[in-house]
């Protein structure tokens, strides 16, 4: 039961801590975005940044700090159990590694806040273990305190443009090294002749759905009684291009050049 109510105890303790400092970078991080030049969806930025925050802290913690706290709270019980405070400060200088690897005074002085505000917790629990108080609120609260910095910062956003055909067809050309290269950047024709051929190459584009488009590659081709066709199209939303289908020959110039 002992064992029990210890794992029980340092898990809740690992996510507390790994939570609440990493909310707190986050938000360090995010406080100079909310007036800069890309102030949008800064609710999913934040979301992000505290999920990047969250997997390194929460490694550390739940390997290294655990490690140590276990073999701390295990010499406490054994030569000086009344000596909390000394519990407390023996975290902060285990905390002190990260720097001492790095030689970074920066990363020595987080590694040493956060190790004292995890032993901090971990004795406000272990006092709260004593009387069968339930960990619940524990989880329940840095929960919600994140969840009220993705509504300040989500409030704080400024709404996204909308993305219009002509922005879905730029992001579809915006593809340097593929044979999309020699299609018009915009929404027209373009005619000339290759090696003897009359060409003809067109993008065109149509709604499909809200902010959704399908934009169409063509490429058409004759030489005296040599007729040619080829066709592709993408499916385009914001920040995504998806491969719709494609239909007819490769152009017979491909093969003398390199387009």
């Amino acid at each position: 039961m002992e064992v029990e109510s210890l794992i029980k105890r340092k898990i809740t303790v690992t996510f507390v801590t790994t939570m609440i400092s990493s909310m707190i970078l986050a938000y360090l991080y995010m406080a100079d975005r909310v007036n800069s030049e890309y102030p949008h969806d800064l609710g999913g930025v934040f979301l992000g940044w505290l999920s990047i925050y969250s997997m390194y802290i929460g490694l550390i913690v739940l390997i290294y700090g655990n490690l140590v706290s276990v073999g701390l709270e295990y010499l406490q019980k054994k030569w000086f159990m009344k000596h909390i405070w000394l519990y407390i400060l023996l975290h902060g200088f285990f905390g002190l590694a990260n720097g001492w690897l790095f030689q970074e005074f920066t990363l020595a002085l987080s590694g040493m806040i956060v190790a004292l505000f995890y032993a901090l917790i971990d004795r406000w629990l272990f006092v709260k273990a004593k009387v069968q108080k339930s960990f619940k609120m524990f989880f329940l609260f840095p929960v919600v305190i994140c969840g009220l910095l993705w509504g300040y910062f989500h409030i704080m956003s400024e709404p996204l443009p909308p993305f219009t055909m002509e922005d879905a067809v730029e992001f579809a050309t915006n593809d340097n090294g593929t044979v999309i290269d020699v299609f018009p950047k915009n929404i027209g024709k373009w005619e000339g002749q290759i090696d003897g051929y009359r060409v003809e190459r067109e993008t065109a584009a149509k709604e499909t759905g809200k902010e959704k488009y399908l934009i169409t590659f063509t490429e058409r081709w004759n030489k005296g009684k040599v007729k040619g066709f080829s066709s592709f199209s993408y499916e385009v939303e914001r920040g995504s291009l998806t491969a719709s289908g494609s239909e007819g020959n490769e152009p017979p110039y491909y093969k003398l050049r390199n387009y």
